[in-house]
């Protein structure tokens, strides 16, 4: 890999390519770092505000559970064919439609809470609402790519982490604010308002067009033929292939660790619910860190080498914290945890970003994302029945270790390849 990656602007020595423009005098794409901004502000926005007004109306935390549970059934559900459409249809009409519907659909709620409060009405929209956010997040991934040039995808992914991090942190708390003083169906209101404005700054993003599927040649079964084509994609890359398979299995290790921080500060060490707050607002410091790093990173270690050496330090720190009973000292372990995944995840979105094929990527995202997200959630029932039955302390110990092994067999396999950036063709 030589001295790394070229700075932004800078030539290299016998390159025969024009230098890619400076990111940020790309208008196209800081209008979507904008609209990315306000979507996942409003994500975030109704991540508090909706729990809390099933909280004002029923009383009830089972119902916000049910109201949780329902959202996520109906993202995997999702998951399954928004890639096929991603991959069917105009990407950008499909940003414009998803923050669209959303908009409207946030918008019925605080209008019928003027009148009545029909409970009833959130089992419908906010599932609803997570199959257009679904959609979303895939299409918003096939559109990098065609926003940037190659060689700046980890870079433009770096700045669009550090944009969701940004909208996690400052998204709750402007909710709560505005529940606490208005109610949680004008914060409601407001989400609508941020989607409303984001599906308008799509009309000022000109987006490369890239080979579509066909649908009225594709014939009988082509749905089914399209979704296993993403996964035959993944099966057949050397790298794609055991990067999905580890990642399922450090999903399932990990995908509790909040529960299992919140569950040390509360049961072990006795701390009250602002401590949890602090702790984990910490946290994001790491995702802050990681998208400034995870270019340059890469770019000197290659893909390899840095995906297995952020994982088997993100291994070593959950397993100290376990052993940690200083609150500073946990909340800088989960720093150097959330920047070790931040700079590991970036790194394979965008190495999923450069190899397939543009006509691919919206099915390949979405299969990535089922498989590897499929046993999250029985990975959390197990930490944290292991951690009531053993202890948290031991339930971390064995979870870093098993992440620090996981990401050691990544040496194994293609993932360790010199240079696995190289750009799949069309044939593929």
């Amino acid at each position: 890999m030589g001295r790394g990656e070229p700075l932004e602007g800078e030539t290299t020595a016998g390159a025969a390519e024009p230098v890619s423009p400076l990111l940020r005098r790309n208008p196209a794409y800081r209008a979507f770092l904008v609209i990315q901004a306000l979507s996942a502000l409003g994500d975030s926005f109704s991540y508090v505000a909706i729990p809390l007004l099933v909280l004002h109306s029923t009383g009830s935390v089972v119902q916000m559970g049910v109201v949780t549970g329902l959202t996520g059934v109906a993202s995997i559900v999702t998951g399954v064919f928004a890639g096929v459409i991603a991959d069917r249809f105009d990407r950008r009409r499909l940003l414009m439609i998803s923050d669209g519907a959303r908009c409207l659909l946030y918008a019925v709620i605080p209008v019928v809470w003027l009148f009545a409060t029909p409970i009833w009405l959130i089992y419908v929209i906010v599932p609803v609402v997570g199959v257009f956010s679904m959609l979303f997040q895939v299409t918003y991934v096939t559109v990098v790519p065609a926003l940037v040039a190659p060689d700046q995808i980890a870079r433009a992914n770096g700045h669009l982490f550090a944009t969701f991090a940004v909208a996690g942190v400052a998204g709750p708390a402007l909710a709560g604010f505005v529940a606490a003083a208005a109610g949680p169906a004008a914060a409601i209101g407001i989400d609508a308002v941020t989607f409303a404005v984001s599906a308008v700054g799509v009309l000022f993003v000109r987006i490369r067009t890239t080979p579509r599927v066909d649908a009225d040649r594709a014939g009988r079964g082509a749905v089914r033929r399209e979704f296993l084509a993403g996964a035959r994609f993944l099966w057949a890359h050397p790298v794609l292939r055991p990067l999905t398979v580890l990642l399922s299995v450090l999903t399932f290790l990990t995908y509790g660790m909040t529960d299992l921080v919140i569950y040390l500060l509360k049961h072990d060490l006795g701390h009250r619910d602002t401590t949890v707050g602090y702790v984990l607002a910490a946290g994001t410091v790491g995702t802050f860190i990681a998208s400034a790093v995870v270019a340059r990173v890469r770019a000197r270690m290659g893909f390899g080498a840095s995906w297995i050496t952020a994982f088997a330090l993100a291994g070593v720190a959950v397993a100290c914290l376990g052993w940690s009973r200083s609150v500073p000292v946990i909340a800088v372990l989960m720093t150097v945890n959330v920047l070790c995944t931040g700079v590991a995840g970036i790194s394979s979105m965008s190495l999923r970003q450069e190899v397939t094929p543009s006509r691919l990527l919206g099915r390949v995202t979405s299969t990535f994302w089922t498989l590897h997200s499929a046993l999250g959630p029985l990975g959390a029932a197990a930490a944290t029945a292991a951690a009531a039955g053993f202890g948290v302390t031991a339930v971390f110990g064995v979870t870093g270790i098993a992440v620090l092994c996981v990401a050691l067999a990544g040496t194994m396999t293609g993932i360790a390849r010199s240079s696995p950036e190289r750009p799949a063709g069309d044939t593929a």
